[in-house]
């Protein structure tokens, strides 16, 4: 198969990737201070949390070069084809005018990022099971990573959106109520991940578990809020212990984190 074959989308994804870049590296790097000159509220993570971008940016450069190879082509530009350029405009947009403290145009930004990834990922995971570890590096690993870190955003902008300033507002009983659920809510999901297969998602249950501990680092003027964020991030490791234990009971049994399945011929023996 032709490096040709699908041209135009490859180029659009690497222009869009570029596009996405550029919108974070301007989050740090531009006039206005950088991720933690967002509006503080009582669930704000600490600022190195955010940094969990750099990582889905360098895995999914990776994948742009990757989708040059018939492999590559088979998944991001036959399966999940102009869904991610779409994506990555969607970030692009909510980081911008996240970073002009927009707050309730983020928060819906926020909320279709989530729904394309969301969707994206539901192709990478259920459609396209991974055959190699590129596969798993450069295809599974950013869009999970993507997927758990977005659903951490719709909370963070959505209590800048809706929520009390915590420079100016003592952490009343519904901020604090809302702020558990908000909570719990993020460490159940990281569990439904883990419980999701056999081996579970452990890069989008590390996403959320990394958001919980920056949470309780920097939420230190509400001690329940603390502690609480600290008793979610303690449970949440449970789930990241679930995943790892699966992929290493595959590991262990095949000599592969991949399944059997997904290490089967596509075409069977006649």
């Amino acid at each position: 198969m032709a490096w040709t074959d699908g041209l135009l989308l490859k180029i659009v994804n690497v222009l869009a990737t570029l596009l996405f870049l550029g919108s974070n590296i301007f989050a740090v790097a531009g006039p206005e201070p950088g991720y933690g000159s967002g509006k503080e509220t009582y669930i704000t993570p600490e600022w190195f949390a955010f940094y969990i971008w750099t990582v889905i940016h360098l895995l999914l450069l990776g994948a742009m070069i990757y989708q040059f190879f018939d492999a590559g082509k088979r998944v991001i530009i036959d399966a999940i084809s102009w869904r991610y350029p779409l994506l990555a405009v969607l970030t692009a947009v909510y980081v911008a005018v996240w970073q002009r403290h927009h707050y309730i145009v983020a928060f819906v930004f926020a909320l279709l990022v989530s729904s394309t990834v969301s969707h994206i990922y539901y192709i990478v995971k259920k459609s396209h099971r991974a055959e190699s570890l590129a596969d798993e590096l450069l295809v599974h690993l950013p869009f999970s990573l993507y997927h758990g870190w977005t659903t951490v955003l719709i909370f963070i902008t959505g209590f800048e959106a809706f929520g009390v300033n915590a420079l100016n507002h003592k952490a009343g009983i519904w901020t604090k109520v809302f702020v558990f659920l908000s909570l719990l809510f993020l460490e159940a999901t990281s569990a439904a991940y883990a419980f999701s297969s056999p081996q579970g998602d452990l890069a989008a249950s590390i996403a959320i578990s990394w958001s919980l501990l920056a949470i309780f680092i920097h939420q230190t003027s509400s001690a329940f809020i603390h502690w609480s964020a600290l008793a979610f991030f303690i449970l949440s490791l449970f789930a990241i212990l679930k995943s790892f234990f699966g992929y290493w009971s595959v590991y262990r049994s095949s000599g592969s984190v991949l399944h059997d399945e997904e290490r089967a011929p596509l075409v069977p023996d006649v």
